[in-house]
């Protein structure tokens, strides 16, 4: 299977929207109190936002949502949910379904969609950074309040928040085949590829939390200094380092 395999289109109906409800509670097994309902996918389809599928054959492997929002007198999207099975992970789709998503948003004039992430999630990381371009000069504290999920260990759920740029020259760029730009880097924060494994276990997860503390401290002073982050690295082993430097152009 790849992701070329798969179509990517709007989802129609309750139907499908149902199935993106089932599927959000499979990859996050969040209890039913903390779903995101179907009344949501359906009024959000219905008043600019976006209800993305990825469909094999009939089945919905993957879906993206997005609602509509203003800030500062600016319009943009706001990408609440990207979910893929796990089976079909690794092989490109999420950044289809966000390229997707981007297509759909400038063809109806925005110019900015955003999503939060979790800074502990490596992998997603490098896919929002070095993969699609976004930039992040926000961490917001304990977002959700401590949820049900497993993937959060437990832990406060804080969030970085991407800024992707729809028209900028470094999203252009780096879409069009090209390198990241350049840039200083002014100041790196690392997360150690064992905070998966920290967060598994009550035995371990203060070690999680250390990590988490300490870099939530980190991020809060260098965005009060005016730095963004703009490059992501992954070593051989698998740890991430954001790389943060002047933010100049959109």
């Amino acid at each position: 299977m790849t992701a070329d395999s798969i179509l990517i289109r709007k989802c129609q109906g309750l139907d499908e929207m149902r199935a993106c409800v089932a599927l959000q509670k499979e990859v996050w097994n969040f209890t039913d109190i903390e779903l995101v309902p179907l009344r949501i996918f359906v009024v959000a389809e219905k008043v600019g936002g976006q209800v993305v599928g990825a469909f094999q054959g009939n089945e919905l492997v993957g879906f993206a949502f997005a609602i509509p929002g203003v800030r500062g007198g600016h319009a943009y999207l706001y990408s609440h949910m990207l979910a893929v099975r796990k089976q079909y992970r690794n092989a490109g789709l999420g950044r289809r379904l966000k390229l997707y998503q981007r297509d759909d948003a400038l063809a109806r004039g925005f110019d900015l969609m955003e999503w939060t992430f979790d800074p502990l999630e490596i992998k997603n990381a490098y896919l929002n950074i070095e993969k699609l371009g976004a930039i992040v000069r926000r961490y917001n504290l304990n977002q959700y309040g401590i949820t049900s999920s497993p993937l959060q260990g437990g832990l406060p759920t804080d969030r970085l928040v991407a800024e992707w740029w729809l028209k900028s020259k470094r999203v252009e760029t780096l879409l069009g085949g090209g390198a990241r730009p350049g840039f200083e880097v002014i100041k790196s924060i690392s997360v150690p590829v064992q905070v998966y494994e920290w967060k598994t276990s009550p035995a371990t997860r203060s070690q999680a939390q250390s990590v988490q503390d300490r870099n939530r401290e980190e991020f809060l002073k260098a965005f009060r200094d005016g730095l963004a982050v703009l490059g992501y690295q992954r070593d051989q082993r698998g740890n991430g380092k954001f790389l943060l430097g002047k933010w100049d152009e959109k």
